[in-house]
Order: structure tokens, then C-alpha cells, then sequence
């Protein structure tokens, strides 16, 4: 699985982005694995580690020859308090969890030049108000997992609220390993409004030397919410590097909550989905922009990352092994036997094609639900019990009065 013509480099993650390299990631494995019959939509927990591991490990090793530097655990909500959140009775716990998806990480990792990140996300607890003290135990119990599987670093990831994004941050930095921490958010900030500037200049002074943004928000945005962090942390004299795991989804028509606040989430996002082309573009503006970890997040498949690894193959010196594959901007189709699709083999055909949806009765954007709800609204509490029906029946009349 090595990368065509490039010579091994195992130093580590800010060594890299120290020295000016472009590092990208991987995609979202819990839309992956959820297509694949491997995850619950809804819980969206991670017990395919333990599960199915032949099926977490295959997608790591696509991400990998798609030309992932970065092996993330899939750890993904792997809190104890989520994996029994409402009903979800998995008879696992986090740390059995936890290692199972090191493990496999590590394996992959060691077949090509990638890195294994642990990450921890947002908790249950946290959005039901618990204290400061009992989210942080929470962070602690999954790093003893990674720091007794050394993985190569860090991330705290798809965090709404930036004042739980630094409690994390803040245990990772007991640990030792380099710390990045990724927020859910867009331009307009945090689910409290905190600017994306301030958010990451209360990260970078937590601790984190990486700061960004993951999920929620179409990769166009969330280039744009990390230029203002960027600006913010040098506006108050800090220094950091910068990431960005964007959605595989276009967002145009989001609000603050993201594109859980879609009508289409989570079933209904297909038509929506970017193109390898749109990914050249995102990679491109991603780069001028001074970030340097590049990955995806939700809906990014291996031929997404492939697309990342592609464009900014001239700053990497090289092509990913899934290039055998891939003819440069559509080469591949000059063997195609009907002439009018051989004619499509150039780049400035895909460069400025407007793909359709083919779905005459649908509209081009939808209208967000917009509950505003968030950490201590009494709809936001969580429980171990599963949603009764009479819960369920009260969702569905307020839905029809949004």
C-alpha cells in the first residue's frame, strides 16, 4: 500500500506540519460503515470495532491507499455514556471498544505512511449539563486506552460547544502526545455563538497545537470558518496549525446547527453528495488558505480522499497507490469504447460540468428544522432508557410545527 515512488517517513504529526508538509486525512466511517450495514444510524456508535473488524480494517486500508496520512481510531462517540445512551444497549464498553479500534488503526498504519490518531467527541453528559469534573472523566477514561496503546497523537472532534472542546483538550494535554481539536461549527461560531476566532484562540491557549473544524458544514465553509480561527490566533499573537475535515455533503442551505438540521438528515443526503471534482477544488482552496491537515469527514468515501491526494500531488512529490487506478482529470477514458464519452477525457469537461440531480420535483435547497435547542434545553437530556412512544409522539407533533 505504499504510495507510488515515496520513501517511508514515520516522524510525527507536528514534525510534518512543522516542516511545511501536507498531511490528509481520512474520511467519515461512521457514514461509511452505516452504508455498509455495519453501524446504527442514530446512536452512530463504534462497536464495529469490536463487531466487525475485517470491515473498520478494509476501510482503513482504502483510506490508505486513497492516500491517508492519518489512521484515526474509530472511537467515534465510544464515551461510556453514549454507548448506553437511550436504550443502546451494547453489553461493550468503551475500552474494549477503544482498543479493538487501536489495534486495528495501528495495523493499518504500519502497512503504509500514516499515523494513528485517537479521538474522543462530545458527550451526552456534557449536553446534560453535568459538571465539568464528570465530562472530564469521561475524556480521561478513553485516553488511558490510547495513551496504553501509544498512538501517535490526539484529536478532540466534532465538539458544538467550545467550552467542552477545551475541557477535553485540556486532560488530552496531560497526556504528553501533540493535541489537535477540531469543532462542528461554522462562520457564525459555537451552538452559544462564541466566534470562530475566540474558539480557537481559547483551544490554542488550552493546549492544542492543531485547531479546525469537522462535519456539519460543506468543505467551502468549513474553509472558511478555519480562515477566521486562523485569523483569530493571529490576531492575539498565538501560534498553531490548522485542519480541516469537512463534510462530503453541499450545505448552502444550513443554519448555525449544521446539517443535522437538515429535512434530508441522515437518509436523504445522496443528491447532495460532492464530486471527485468539487474535492480538487476544495483541496486546492484549502491549501492557499495555510491548512496543511486536509481530510474529510462524513460522506467522504476513498475516491474523495484519492481526489485530495490527486490535486496536491505537485506539493507532495507524489501520486497515491489508488492512482493506478485513475487517469489524471479523466484520462482513463480515452480506452472508453462510445466516442462521446472518450471526448469527456479532459479536465476542463469536469472542471465546469453542472452535474444534475435528475429528480425534476425536488428544490435546490431545503429549509433547516431550526428546534434551537441546545446544552441544557429540557429536549437535550439524556437518558439511559430508550425513547418511549409517547416521547416519540410528542417529537412528531412539534416537528409539524417547525
Amino acid at each position: 500500500c505504499n504510495p507510488q515512488g515515496q520513501t517511508i517517513d514515520l516522524t510525527g504529526i507536528l514534525e510534518r506540519l512543522n516542516a511545511g508538509e501536507v498531511v490528509i486525512g481520512d474520511g467519515g466511517f461512521v457514514f461509511a460503515l452505516e452504508k455498509r450495514g455495519y453501524v446504527k444510524a442514530g446512536p452512530w456508535t463504534p462497536e464495529a470495532s469490536v463487531q466487525y473488524p475485517d470491515a473498520v480494517r478494509q476501510l482503513h486500508r482504502e483510506f490508505l491507499r486513497a492516500g491517508s496520512n492519518v489512521m484515526q481510531t474509530f472511537t467515534f462517540y465510544a464515551s461510556d455514556d453514549k454507548l448506553e445512551n437511550r436504550g443502546n444497549n451494547l453489553k461493550l464498553t468503551g475500552a474494549q471498544i477503544n482498543e479493538a479500534a487501536c489495534d486495528l488503526a495501528r495495523e493499518v498504519a504500519n502497512e503504509g505512511d500514516a499515523l494513528v490518531a485517537g479521538g474522543v467527541s462530545q458527550t451526552p453528559s456534557y449536553l446534560s449539563c453535568k459538571s465539568k469534573a464528570d465530562v472530564k472523566a469521561i475524556f480521561r477514561k478513553q485516553l488511558d486506552v490510547f495513551i496504553k496503546k501509544n498512538v501517535d497523537f490526539l484529536i478532540a472532534e466534532y465538539f458544538e460547544h467550545v467550552e467542552e472542546a477545551v475541557w477535553a483538550v485540556e486532560v488530552m494535554k496531560e497526556t504528553g502526545k501533540p493535541v489537535a481539536a477540531s469543532l462542528c461549527i461554522g462562520p457564525k461560531g459555537d451552538m452559544h455563538g462564541v466566534s470562530p476566532g475566540e474558539c480557537a484562540v481559547r483551544l490554542v491557549k488550552a493546549g492544542a497545537q492543531i485547531v479546525g473544524v469537522n462535519c456539519h458544514f460543506d468543505p467551502m465553509t468549513c474553509v472558511e470558518t478555519v480562515k477566521q480561527m486562523k485569523v483569530g490566533v493571529e490576531k492575539a499573537g498565538l501560534k498553531a496549525h490548522y485542519m480541516v475535515q469537512p463534510l462530503a455533503y453541499h450545505t448552502p442551505d444550513c443554519n448555525c446547527q449544521g446539517f443535522i438540521d437538515l429535512p434530508e438528515f441522515p437518509f436523504g443526503l445522496e443528491p447532495r453528495i460532492l464530486t471527485r471534482w468539487d474535492m480538487h477544488k476544495y483541496a486546492r482552496e484549502a491549501y492557499n488558505a495555510g491548512i496543511r491537515f486536509i481530510g474529510g469527514c462524513c460522506g467522504f468515501e476513498a475516491y474523495h480522499i484519492r481526489a485530495i491526494a490527486e490535486e496536491l500531488a505537485p506539493e507532495r512529490g507524489f501520486l497515491p497507490s489508488a492512482s493506478e487506478k485513475h487517469g489524471s482529470w479523466g484520462a482513463g477514458l480515452e480506452m472508453h469504447t462510445k466516442p462521446w464519452v472518450r471526448a469527456r477525457a479532459r479536465r476542463d469537461y469536469w472542471e465546469n460540468l453542472k452535474p444534475a440531480s435528475g429528480r425534476p420535483q425536488c428544490p435546490s435547497m431545503s429549509v433547516p428544522d431550526s428546534w434551537g435547542v441546545t446544552k441544557g434545553h429540557a429536549d437535550l437530556m439524556q437518558q439511559k432508557e430508550a425513547t418511549s412512544k409517547e416521547e416519540l409522539e410528542q417529537l412528531f407533533d412539534k416537528s409539524k410545527t417547525h
